[in-house]
């Protein structure tokens, strides 16, 4: 069944006031010019805008009372008297004729425009961006969208006909000028459209009233649903589908977008639903515009109507881009043909660029501008390696570039340490990390990073005494990409083709981020059997031998990643994700091994929490009520942060690793709902950002710290900080200092160092920034000073167990 689409008319409603200009004159020029332009398309006339003119002139003399007007434009009628205004609007193009000004009118009507005229007025009399549809049904001419190769073979698609195979493609053009050839024998088709970035459905700048649909299934497969890599729930049928089904399978369905403002429309990406159950997807459809929703027109190739080839399976996204861009506010898009065992179920982004609008009339409202001068554009690893070095070039005294080791592939794994000494660890100075790009198509976070470390070179030489207290007292390590194979993968098929997944695994398999030891599980036992903490330590839980092993499956960034964690004291950390705008904080495993959610505290489960809402309460949009949810969980009803284990479990990962192992408290931060989002975005998700990543980093400077050192002044290592009613110890540094993040109170703080006595004493926290001072003095203890005296003349001491028997042999 073919649609016919009728033929666009001149926007109604538009009239003399709605138009703002600066002079009367050009007010009636351009009424002139609508009433000309309606009576030329009333009369089908075929005629240049010249001979329309002169016609019209001619016919307004003789007939003057056969002319009269009406809301859709002028139409022929049996009235005595054409309207006054009628009249003027005559007399207006018969003075324009005989003063020699009919040049001047028809750069008017042809769009050539004054700078104080208003654009969007043009436009809708413009006829150079729309094709007439014909009424007669002309037969179609398909066109091929954009798809990376995939295994799955192509399915017939349901409603009468087959659709067109898919032309396979490795990587996203971002030419100005492509051929895409039709499948069936039809003319190529050259591609003039530039590159535009996204509407942002995926990126929720289109807002749910702005997606509209003929049907739906049902409210959680309603056009709200309809965007680009959007992900459904566990569980079929609820509210939180993965993308929109129409309610009935037939080729009458669409979906609507209203861009609400005048658009340069280059191209559509669709993907198929997201359903852990179901397979559904569309794999043709033809393109519809309009600039009032009510008159569309159908994208043609000459007269015969585009139908663009869609998807094969439901999760690779697919690019068709326009013949030529095409201008409109609205677009629809109808499904002509379907997976045979499935039904009409899309998600979409509409690629486009905004017209000018020099009135400033259709500016966004909360609009964000960034005013840093920063390198804001997607980063090779070429490109990644060489920003650094400019970074260091700019602040060779404050930043270091090293490498914690090499990917499967052999690139490096570049790191940049930011400090007023770089290379070496300060007394009583905290080391911070960030990290990045574990998953490879997660690229805001290593973007969000790269963004980070030129602003704060840039504002530590400017002189921003915030950014200079920050670099002066912590030591800040930047390591931006984990995972530099994946980031190639999804980098190589662009921002909008990477879907989901592509990428996000490192060159053999691997989650990098839930690739570490599962020390979650040997705590536990060990808690289990009552081992902690005379037996079992319950922090710096030994990693088991076996996953050391070479033969273990581990991948080869996880293992520069511990090493990197064992060598360096960190304090905290923090590890930038995506495709969510939520902080999560450990444990990330259940202890139910059958349980999928529940939540799962550590014992600093009030630090965890205070540290992840000091980035979630600062970024623009997680805390934010009224803000529409990424794809089926609402974290701001928990004010943007979460445990771990109550969003999903997984064991393995780098935060339950940071805390067991190390002394280091790591939070994941996924900073945006988009994954991958296009370079045009990056100004704005680093404004969302930039006050989250600062605050943060400052957090490592609340709770206490201290130096532990014996009578003779020397510092202690590995001696053991114990918090009085927090069942999670940290040990110091190989200088004797430590770091213990608290909340605001009162703390009975204990220190134990093997052959030394025990130290206690009471640290208070205050509740400004700047950590509390807490020193610690250790004596030798009497078994070690035996010990000591015993070894100095070679005799050893007899242990308890050594007189027990000797008595007993003396009793016997």
């Amino acid at each position: 069944m073919v649609m016919r689409s009728e033929k666009l008319r001149p926007v109604g409603g538009v009239s003399e006031t709605s138009v703002s200009s600066g002079s009367d004159e050009s007010v009636s020029l351009r009424s002139s010019c609508f009433m000309l332009l309606s009576f030329c398309e009333r009369r089908h006339l075929e005629t240049s805008l010249t001979d329309c003119c002169l016609s019209f002139l001619s016919l307004s003399h003789t007939h003057t009372h056969s002319l009269s007007l009406s809301p859709e434009g002028f139409q022929t009628a049996e009235f005595p008297a054409a309207s006054e205004w009628v009249q003027d609007q005559m007399m207006w193009l018969r003075t324009l004729l005989l003063l020699g000004l009919v040049g001047r009118l028809l750069d008017e009507c042809s769009g050539h425009s004054s700078e104080d005229e208003d654009y969007y007025m043009q436009e809708l009399l413009s006829r150079e961006h729309y094709q007439h549809v014909s009424e007669n049904g002309a037969a179609p001419t398909p066109a091929t969208g954009k798809q990376p190769k995939t295994r799955s073979a192509a399915s017939k698609p349901a409603g009468g006909s087959d659709s067109a195979p898919v032309k396979s493609g490795s990587k996203k053009s971002e030419k100005n000028k492509k051929a895409v050839k039709g499948s069936s024998g039809g003319d190529a088709l050259i591609s003039e459209s530039s590159d535009c970035p996204p509407l942002g459905l995926e990126t929720l700048k289109i807002d749910d009233f702005q997606l509209h649909a003929s049907s739906m299934r049902h409210y959680g497969l309603g056009p709200h649903r309809g965007r680009l890599n959007i992900q459904g729930g566990l569980y079929e049928d609820d509210l939180f589908d993965g993308g929109w089904c129409a309610g009935r399978n037939d080729p009458l369905q669409w979906f609507e977008v209203d861009a609400r403002r005048l658009m340069k429309f280059t191209g559509v990406v669709t993907q198929g639903r997201s359903s852990l159950w179901s397979s559904d997807w569309v794999s043709s459809y033809k393109v519809l515009l309009s600039n009032d929703s009510h008159s569309w027109v159908t994208l043609k190739n000459g007269s015969r109507d585009l139908i663009f080839s869609a998807n094969r399976e439901k999760e690779i996204p697919v690019l068709n881009v326009f013949p030529k861009p095409v201008v409109a506010r609205y677009i629809r898009i109808n499904p002509r043909s379907w997976y045979a065992s499935g039904g009409i179920c899309m998600r979409v982004e509409i690629m486009g660029c905004p017209m000018p609008d020099p009135n400033n009339y259709y500016r966004r409202r909360n609009e964000v501008t960034t005013t840093d001068n920063l390198d804001f554009r997607h980063h090779s690893y070429k490109e990644m390696r060489q920003l650094m070095k400019v970074v260091n070039e700019m602040c060779p005294n404050i930043t270091r570039i090293y490498n914690i080791g090499k990917s499967y592939n052999g690139q490096k794994l570049y790191a940049i340490e930011i400090s007023d000494n770089p290379g070496e660890h300060e007394l009583g100075e905290p080391e911070f990390r960030y990290t990045a790009g574990s998953h490879g198509n997660e690229v805001l976070g290593r973007e969000l990073l790269l963004l980070l470390m030129q602003f704060m070179c840039q504002e530590y030489l400017s002189g921003n005494t915030r950014i200079r207290r920050l670099v002066d007292q912590t030591r800040i390590h930047l390591l931006p990409s984990i995972n530099p194979d994946g980031y190639e993968k999804a980098s190589e098929m662009g921002s909008e083709l990477s879907g989901w997944s592509l990428g996000r695994w490192s060159q053999d398999g691997l989650d990098i981020h839930h690739n570490f030891p599962d020390l979650n599980s040997v705590l536990w036992e060990a808690e289990a059997r009552k081992w902690v903490p005379r037996k079992f330590h319950n922090h710096h839980v030994p990693v088991p031998d076996w996953y050391r092993s070479t033969n273990a499956t581990v991948a080869v960034e996880t293992r520069a990643l511990v090493s990197w964690m064992e060598k360096i004291p960190f304090v905290l950390g923090g590890n930038l994700q995506g495709g969510e705008l939520v902080v999560t904080f450990p444990f990330d495993r259940t202890r139910s091994v059958t349980v999928l959610r529940e939540a799962t505290p550590t014992a600093d489960d009030h630090v965890f929490r205070w540290l992840a809402f000091s980035y979630a309460s600062t970024h623009r949009l997680m805390t934010h009520a009224s803000r529409r949810v990424c794809h089926t969980d609402d974290f701001a009803k928990e004010d943007g942060t979460i445990n771990g284990a109550s969003w999903h479990t997984a064991a393995g990962s780098m935060n339950d690793f940071s805390y067991l192992h190390t002394n280091c408290f790591e939070l994941s931060m996924y900073v945006g709902c988009d994954k991958f989002p296009h370079e045009t975005e990056l100004p704005e998700e680093w404004e969302n950002n930039r006050e989250s990543l600062l605050v943060f980093m400052e957090q490592v400077h609340r709770g206490i710290k201290g130096v532990v050192r014996d009578v003779q002044g020397k510092g202690i290592a590995n001696a053991i900080i114990a918090v009085e009613g927090i069942n999670h110890d940290i040990r110091t540094a190989s200088d004797g200092d430590y770091w213990r993040l608290l909340n605001p109170g009162e703390y009975r703080v204990m220190v134990r160092a093997e052959g030394f006595s025990v130290s206690s004493k009471v640290c208070t926290v205050g509740y400004d920034i700047g950590a509390s001072r807490c020193d610690f003095v250790l004596g030798r203890s009497n078994l070690s000073r035996i010990k000591e005296i015993m070894q100095k003349y070679n005799k050893q001491p007899i242990s308890t167990r050594q007189r027990l028997r000797q008595r007993r042999l003396l009793d016997t």
